[in-house]
């Protein structure tokens, strides 16, 4: 490996600080994890990985040209996304008032569909684009990176956010878990749909 232990540590700090700037990500686990707690949550948690693993990737082997060359496919990515999240909403919407624990529709579109949306926000969140396009050949000189180097910053990129994701669904279902009046619950899941309308209404134009 070329990059040190300290140059590591300093790219997962930066990591960090990634995570907790709001953005797309957040308001999608949030959600989620209102609408059916951390297992509705979890699967969108593991799909942003494969955006965060891709995203250095792609920094690392040339992304401008690969930007420049499939520029059509991320707004078609744009467009997918918007569609899950505002299917998502109006879902949840629709079914308020309903206790999560006897309506699985709050839930849907369910595991795959849920790793699919997580996919597609990571893909169309302009934060985690900037920050790995932009920021990332800051931290390292990507023409002297080995494999291993690549790994590494992979598996950095992977974890930190997962972790980060992973607390916060579990922490949000705890709160989520105090609120059992249906008034509260109705609130809550009016408050859930909204979100995911807004995330798919606005993915478009970031």
């Amino acid at each position: 490996m070329t990059i040190t232990a300290w140059e590591l540590l300093i790219y997962a700090g930066a990591l960090a600080i990634l995570f907790l700037t709001p953005g797309p990500v957040w308001v999608a686990l949030t959600a989620r994890t209102l609408a059916g707690g951390f297992h509705a949550a979890w699967p969108l948690a593991l799909g942003v990985v494969v955006g965060d693993i891709l995203w250095p990737f792609l920094a690392i082997l040339g992304v401008t040209w690969v930007v420049s060359v499939f520029a059509g496919f991320m707004i078609a990515l744009r467009w997918v996304a918007c569609v899950i999240f505002l299917a998502m909403g109006i879902m949840i919407i629709r079914n308020a008032s309903k206790t999560i624990a006897t309506d699985s529709r709050l839930t849907l579109p369910g595991t795959w569909a849920g790793f699919a949306a997580g996919v597609a926000v990571i893909l169309g969140n302009p934060k985690a684009i900037l920050f790995y396009m932009g920021v990332l050949p800051g931290f390292f000189d990507l023409t002297a990176l080995t494999w291993p180097d690549v790994a590494a910053i992979a598996t950095l990129s992977a974890i930190v956010p997962l972790l980060g994701n992973l607390l916060m669904a579990l922490f949000i279902d705890k709160a989520r878990q105090l609120m059992t009046s249906p008034r509260a619950l109705r609130r809550t899941n009016l408050t859930a749909g909204s979100l995911l309308i807004f995330v798919g209404l606005v993915i478009p134009f970031v």
